[in-house]
């Protein structure tokens, strides 16, 4: 721990111990203040024995939502539980919006705090750790996102606002900080080529989107990053982080009053511009496998197709379908079959990723070189044998039971709300998506399941990349009801 966090810490801790002190001692001499509300509307710590087969409570936002004068989205959930704020930008700005410069976007979030007039990357992340607030950023395919967590009150609020403020609007892009991140990137590029994992990865979204925005490596290539200039961050940060091209989220404690002057402030310092074009849908690729030769002894296994958009309106269906199928860990047909009753694999997993355009569907493990083969076909003919009978009515229940368990978790923080409305407001989901997924999740039958994972799933139109060596290949173990051990060593 550093000195500056190690004193933080230290005074925050004694600044605690005495403010319990102090409500303990109030609390003993005087008796007849009432609490601010009743016990019985406080809220109660639930047991797990008392609520059977119920799920837990799911925290209920009133989500409220307004356009700044700029045309900035805003979605806001007042939360007064804690003294804080979380606050999320997203923007559509993410590497699909590269045109034709690989890396650009990364490259261009991943500056927006190293520099604005008067301060540089050192003094911007001292002060924002001064007012105790913490700033974050990052770019992906879809999308850019920036992100600041404050306390509330005015004296932190007002100052971490303006610096955000700045950090979003006016970037300077100093040179000597281009280089360094440059660099960083460039070494990275060089450890890639001993990665079989990334390797495949990469082949396999360039074998699933050719030249579609998708298909190019979101953090750029060693061609690509290194003739990026300033000038062209400066002309995508002019066009991409545009207000009209922005979601802002917000949770915490402020009243709608505050929050509207917060975005308004924050709307108005990014550049002036509209919406960016949605993300053209891909061609359906070529199926078939590929290999990259690479000496280890496991393989690497992707095996993926086109999935489906945000918006599909079968992503509940397939969601459900792919959560009993090898989405939802332990207990699903993959990791029983694989892993428990064969021992081919550490951990297997499948699973949509719903983005702009169609994201991919994906089942990814690793497993024996010399089993690499039989691994795949078995995978394959499990896949047909799920479409062809679909779910049994034990999984269905079972994988009902485990979302609606786990589902209240995602509005469980301020940090996973501001999440989720960020998401809403990018994908243009409806204010109560929430409650409409769980509700439509737990009123889908087998039928629903079975003919929306047949709709959108084809054992035959595959794209599968392996990354390993060519060895001699051995036929698999028997399927056994005794677990059975994992491949020695550690995965690689």
């Amino acid at each position: 721990m550093s000195e500056r966090n190690g004193l933080r810490y230290g005074l925050l801790g004694l600044a605690l111990l005495g403010l319990l002190a102090i409500l303990y001692a109030t609390s003993q001499r005087s008796p007849d203040i009432q609490p601010a509300e009743p016990a019985s509307s406080r809220p109660q710590i639930e047991s797990l024995s008392e609520l059977g087969d119920q799920p837990p409570a799911r925290r209920h936002l009133e989500i409220q939502t307004w356009q700044t004068a700029e045309g900035a989205k805003v979605l806001f959930v007042e939360a007064r539980e804690l003294p804080m704020f979380d606050l999320r930008l997203t923007f559509a700005a993410g590497s699909s919006h590269d045109q034709g410069v690989p890396g650009l976007a990364m490259l261009t979030n991943a500056m927006l705090n190293e520099g604005v007039p008067g301060k540089d990357v050192g003094a911007i992340a001292a002060t924002f750790e001064d007012l105790g607030a913490s700033f974050g950023n990052g770019a992906y395919r879809d999308m850019a996102v920036a992100s600041l967590r404050s306390l509330s009150a005015a004296e932190q609020r007002e100052p971490a606002l303006a610096l955000f403020n700045q950090v979003l609007g006016q970037p300077t892009f100093p040179e000597d900080s281009l280089a360094r991140i440059k660099n960083q990137l460039l070494a990275g590029f060089e450890q890639q080529k001993q990665n079989p994992g990334k390797l495949a990865n990469l082949e396999l979204f360039q074998r699933l989107y050719g030249e579609h925005p998708y298909g190019h490596p979101s953090e750029g290539t060693a061609d690509s990053i290194p003739g990026i200039s300033r000038e062209q961050l400066q002309a995508f940060h002019a066009r991409a982080y545009a207000a009209g091209n922005a979601v802002i989220a917000l949770v915490g404690d402020l009243s709608r009053a505050e929050a509207e002057a917060l975005t308004a402030a924050v709307s108005a310092a990014l550049p002036a511009g509209p919406a960016l074009p949605r993300i053209a849908q891909p061609e359906v690729p070529t199926p078939g496998p590929s290999h990259i030769e690479f000496p280890s002894s496991q393989t690497h296994l992707l095996i993926a197709q086109l999935g489906i958009d945000r918006r599909d309106p079968d992503y509940a269906a397939l969601y459900l379908g792919n959560q009993m199928f090898g989405g939802g860990g332990f207990g699903t047909r993959l990791m029983e079959e694989i892993r428990e009753k064969r021992g081919l694999t550490y951990g297997i997993y499948s699973g949509f990723t719903a983005m702009q355009a169609r994201g991919p569907f994906l089942i990814s493990l690793q497993t024996s070189a010399e089993q690499s083969a039989g691994t795949l076909q078995l995978i394959q003919d499990m896949l047909r044998e799920y479409l062809a009978e679909g779910p049994s009515e034990a999984e269905l229940q079972r994988a009902k039971r485990e979302l609606a368990g786990s589902f209240p978790l995602s509005t469980a923080s301020n940090a996973a709300i501001v999440g989720q409305l960020g998401s809403m407001g990018f994908y243009d989901l409806p204010l109560t998506y929430l409650e409409d997924f769980m509700a439509e999740v737990q009123a889908l039958s087998l039928e629903q399941v079975k003919d929306a994972i047949n709709r959108h799933l084809d054992p035959e139109a595959l794209v599968i990349v392996t990354a390993g060596p060519t060895v001699e290949q051995k036929e698999l173990p028997p399927p056994s009801d005794t677990p059975r051990p994992q491949p020695s060593g550690v995965p690689h």
